[in-house]
This record gives C-alpha cells, structure tokens and sequence, in this order.
C-alpha cells in the first residue's frame, strides 16, 4: 500500500476515517453526546485532496495551506449550524465534532501528505521508517512489557503498559529504522542521514506510544474496553491507528524543519 501510493492509501484512509469516526461517535453517545457524524465524514473526504502536497503529479494548485483553509470553513460551518439550530446538546456538539475532526481526519492525513514530501520518491521512505517506528513500539512494547514488566508506565490511564515495555518499544523501534536505513543503502542507493533517521524513528516511537495512551484516556472517560469490533481480539480502527495519528504528524514536522532543511 505504502509502495504504490496514493491508489490504494486514498480509499484506506477513507474508509479507515469512516469507521473510526463511527467508532468516536459511538463512544461519545454513551456519555450522552452526539456529533455531526455525516458532516465529519464529508469533512475527511474533503480533507483527502486538501492533504495532497503541491509536489504531487497534477495537483500543483493545492497545497499543505488547503488543510488548514478547510478546518477554518468546517469550523465556520459547525458554529453556524449551532448557532441557527440550537438545542441543548449545541455546545458539546461543536466541541466534540471539531476535535472529532482534528483527532482522526485532520491529524491521519498527514500520511498521504508525507508519502509525497519532498516527492513520490523519498517519501516513500521518509514514510515507512516512522510506520516501521509505530509497528516497533506496539510489538516491543507489548513483548517486553510481557516478559520483563515490573513497573507501571500510566497505572491510572493503561494499567497493563509498563516502563520496561515502553522502553523495550524504543528499542526495537530504534532496531527497525536502523534496519531499514542500512537496507536502503546497501540495496536501493538510497543515503539517509543516520542520526536524524534514528531521531525521526525515536520520535515517532515515542508519539505512537503517546497516542496510544490518550487513546487509553478517552476509553477510559468512555467506559469501555476497545473502540470497536473492526477486528476480533484487536479491537475496532481507532484501536490501530491511535499511534499512527501522533507518530505520523510528528514525523512530517521533522521531516520538513530538520531533515529538508538543509
């Protein structure tokens, strides 16, 4: 999916969007509180060709400042609609449908804007180490956590992640990247700097771990066990790609202030 790009990450990340959002209002409802569900899902699909960046084949007139012009309308239209439709749920309404959107669309976008940043080349690459990064911490940190944990990470938040299996994450995160960096070197020709690839993947890792434990905090004010059902004995969408939706911003910051840079 990563290698061929935008065919196949345009309808994933559309159809991931949609069940997450489902999955969020879902949760919101059992504590009373409904989101403009239909408007969040013609948000994402909006914020699809917003994310494209102008390097991108034939999409020269958009660009990265799209995204941003698309949140200030959506958030023109969410306090116009309550404002002419009041009712007593308005302001949680606005509230959580504008983080509702921020959360999931806004925030997984920047996948497709990364695979393209500076170009369908390098973004590649520049993509799959902080995805490499994500898979590192999830399966280290349940790994270690497993066998050598002792010491709670976020007792209040995630009782079952600890120190040691936040660590061990990093390090087979750490293990991935550097992997990868050597791989591309040897085989594709491809020169990644080492120290900010490793730097990208330790930032990633320790966003997805980050992500993974609002997304521990927002079940927990839910009251529930995973987001969903989307798959058995994983849970539902936003179980998945709750690191993903931190670890990949994170990676865009750095790779156009630090690595594009010079």
């Amino acid at each position: 999916m990563l290698w061929i790009g935008l065919p196949l990450l345009a309808p994933v990340y559309l159809l991931l969007c949609g069940i997450a959002l489902y999955e969020y209002s879902a949760m919101l409802r059992l504590r009373g509180i409904t989101v403009r569900l239909r408007s969040l899902w013609v948000a994402a699909a909006l914020t699809l060709p917003a994310s494209l960046p102008a390097s991108y084949l034939g999409m020269r007139p958009l660009g990265t400042d799209w995204r941003e012009a698309l949140l200030g309308l959506f958030i023109f239209y969410l306090v116009g609609l309550e404002v002419l439709r009041p009712n007593s749920n308005s302001f949680n309404s606005l509230v959580f449908t504008l983080f509702g959107y921020l959360y999931i669309p806004w925030l997984f976008s920047f996948v497709i804007t990364l695979r393209y940043t500076p170009d369908g080349a390098l973004g590649l690459w520049y993509l799959t180490l902080p995805m490499l990064a994500v898979i590192g911490a999830d399966v280290g940190g349940f790994t270690f956590g497993t066998l050598f944990g002792r010491h709670k990470l976020a007792p209040h938040i995630s009782p079952k992640k600890t120190i040691e299996g936040a660590v061990g994450g990093m390090m087979l995160a750490i293990a991935g990247v550097a992997s990868i960096i050597v791989a591309l070197e040897t085989w594709q020709g491809v020169h990644i700097d080492w120290i900010k690839g490793i730097v990208l993947g330790v930032l990633a890792a320790a966003a997805a771990q980050l992500g993974d434990l609002f997304e521990s905090l927002f079940k927990r004010w839910a009251g529930v066990k995973d987001t969903g059902v989307f798959l058995p004995g994983q849970g539902g969408v936003l179980d998945r790609i709750d690191g993903i939706l931190i670890a990949v911003p994170v990676a865009y910051l750095f790779v156009i202030l630090v690595v594009l840079r010079n």
